[in-house]
């Protein structure tokens, strides 16, 4: 069960110092309340009060398929309910607990002899392990196995579901991590702001954060040793968390951002700086009914459509005509002179699809996927492509297409020749280093380069970018990140062509202004990110996004290069 002590707010009279945690800021914003310290774990004593021994092997069975199946239509009735990135993560834990996979391995260790609980641990351990093996979104889905087995657990144990407890007053929930279930689930009525110990920009927790425009804080060292009902004050832009702090300050510091906010939802775009320099701001898509969503934003089109998660759940390859149907739904959102990045496959490492993926890798990550599926099966590429012109065709609607994980020019060359024979504009992402390291020489043979700061920035730093204790590595403020997007800005700004940021730094507003500064001339992110950025970007002017983009470049550390910025910009 979840403990959590009275959340009632402390006064400015605590005797105790204040101090300050830090972690990796995912969702802007100032918020200040009591702590709701999560721990979610089911009652010690109602497992060691449990007899499973009692169970023979099909009694077991049955028992774990039930409480499988109360799990999954729990995450099932919270998806229907659920939206957007939220209800797609709880729809992939309800497929997950009743994964056929999951079960046989229960059961096998149920022949060997062990009882259930110990049966459903192992079942569950053997899924950890392969998972964090593929590492990326894969490793990431461990958080979710976790919590899959507490819930099964309490289940067969006849104790209710753990979770995230309503507070009775607005409150900042502070956990080690926290489940898709318990992040889809909260109000942002009386969560104020969302703290974990673990996690990392990209985590689950993050993604819906953003969704729910929660201020959060990731991977924050220290978390767990704030006892509840602390009273704390949370920056999601500087991603500090304070202990104790003034309680007059710090509400005038929450009602400053109140007011801040009121202000962004009025911006209706389009991108540009105080000065006039424009900024195409763009939306990242998985499909129609997103594409639909993002397409009422202020936004000048789509700047990423992840074409492969489309696929995820398909066994045999769609048909050219299929395919046309489904990229028409995408691109028909997007009419007015709008224009749609589309991304051919991004299929294995962290993304699976059966029909594309090469299986048994050692290192997946570092393996055959994106464009590299297309080395031994071309035609899966040219049908690909043969859609997309079609579905362009169909719209009426602009379509551009990029490769991922492009690696050498003549890759990008072989690629911008097969799109451009059906009339599209051809692109590449820079997510290995070596694409930005050569970034003048792919313009040559390329129209624009899109930079995908989520795979650049786990790959220049050889760190998993879902690996928690590795957080501090794969973060877009990382200065030998930064000098790889200057390089491939300045490379478009020589050769005057686009270049974009598609991966999840374009969402972050102050960075947004550096990245502008370094000559990046679009930025494509959550439709809800879009309001924070361009509103951002209005009030600074090119020569300050400028001089932010060397402050950012010259410090030391992603914490010194946040903080350089935010003195310049704020200055």
């Amino acid at each position: 069960m979840v403990t959590s002590t009275d959340t009632s707010h402390g006064s400015s009279s605590d005797a105790r110092e204040p101090a300050l945690l830090h972690g990796t800021p995912v969702v802007p914003g100032v918020a200040y309340g009591p702590a709701l310290v999560a721990r979610t774990e089911v009652s010690p004593d109602a497992i060691a009060a449990f007899d499973g021994s009692a169970l023979d092997e099909e009694a077991a069975l049955t028992a774990f398929d039930s409480a499988v199946g109360t799990v999954a239509d729990g995450f099932a009735r919270k998806a229907e309910v659920a939206s957007g990135a939220a209800a797609e993560v709880l729809t992939a834990s309800a497929g997950l607990a009743r994964d056929k996979g999951l079960r046989g391995a229960v059961r096998k260790h149920l022949r060997s002899g062990e009882d259930l609980l110990a049966s459903v641990h192992a079942g569950v351990e053997q899924f950890v392990t392969v998972f964090t093996g593929m590492g990326g979104l894969m490793a990431e889905r461990v958080t979710d196995l976790r919590d899959i087995e507490r819930r099964v657990v309490a289940h067969i144990v006849g104790e209710p579901e753990p979770g995230v407890p309503t507070p009775q007053t607005p409150s900042v929930l502070v956990a080690e991590d926290l489940a898709p279930a318990d992040t889809a689930g909260l109000d942002p009525a009386v969560v104020v702001a969302l703290v974990t110990e673990r996690g990392g920009p990209t985590s689950h927790t993050a993604i819906i954060a953003r969704q729910l425009g929660i201020p959060c804080v990731v991977g924050t060292a220290g978390a767990l040793a704030v006892s509840a009902g602390t009273p704390l004050l949370v920056d999601g832009t500087a991603g500090t968390v304070e202990t104790h702090p003034d309680e007059s300050v710090a509400l005038e510091r929450v009602e400053a951002d109140r007011e801040t906010r009121a202000a962004l939802a009025t911006w209706t775009g389009p991108g540009h700086t105080a000065d006039g320099t424009p900024v195409k701001l763009l939306a990242n898509v998985a499909d129609g009914d997103s594409a639909r969503s993002a397409s009422e934003a202020p936004v000048e089109g789509v700047g990423l459509f992840r074409t492969e998660l489309c696929f995820l759940n398909r066994k045999d390859e769609p048909s050219v005509e299929e395919q046309t149907g489904i990229y028409a739904q995408v691109l028909g959102a997007f009419d007015g002179g709008r224009y749609v990045v589309v991304r051919t496959l991004d299929a294995g490492s962290d993304k699976p699809v059966a029909f594309a993926t090469h299986e048994g890798e050692e290192n997946p990550a570092l393996g055959v996927r994106g464009l590299r599926l297309s080395f031994s099966n071309p035609d899966l590429l040219e049908r690909q492509l043969d859609a997309i012109a079609a579905a362009a065709v169909e719209t009426g609607t602009e379509a551009w297409v990029m490769a991922p994980m492009v690696a050498t020019v003549a890759e990008a060359a072989d690629f911008a020749e097969g799109v451009r024979r059906r009339g599209l504009k051809a692109g590449v992402m820079v997510e290995v280093p070596s694409a930005a390291l050569l970034a003048h020489r792919m313009l040559e043979v390329v129209d624009f380069l899109s930079i995908g700061t989520n795979d650049l920035t786990q790959y220049t730093m050889a760190a998993d970018r879902m690996a928690t204790d590795l957080a501090h590595l794969t973060d877009p403020w990382q200065p030998a990140v930064l000098q790889l997007i200057a390089i491939t800005a300045e490379a478009g700004r020589q050769a005057g062509k686009p270049v974009g940021v598609c991966g999840e730094a374009a969402a972050d507003p102050l960075l947004a202004c550096a990245l502008v500064g370094m000559g990046v001339t679009s930025l494509s992110m959550a439709a809800a990110a879009v309001r924070p950025v361009g509103a951002r970007l209005a009030t600074v002017s090119m020569d300050t996004c400028e001089d932010a983009a060397e402050a950012a470049l010259a410090a030391s550390d992603p914490r010194a290069a946040r903080e350089a910025v935010l003195a310049l910009l704020e200055g």
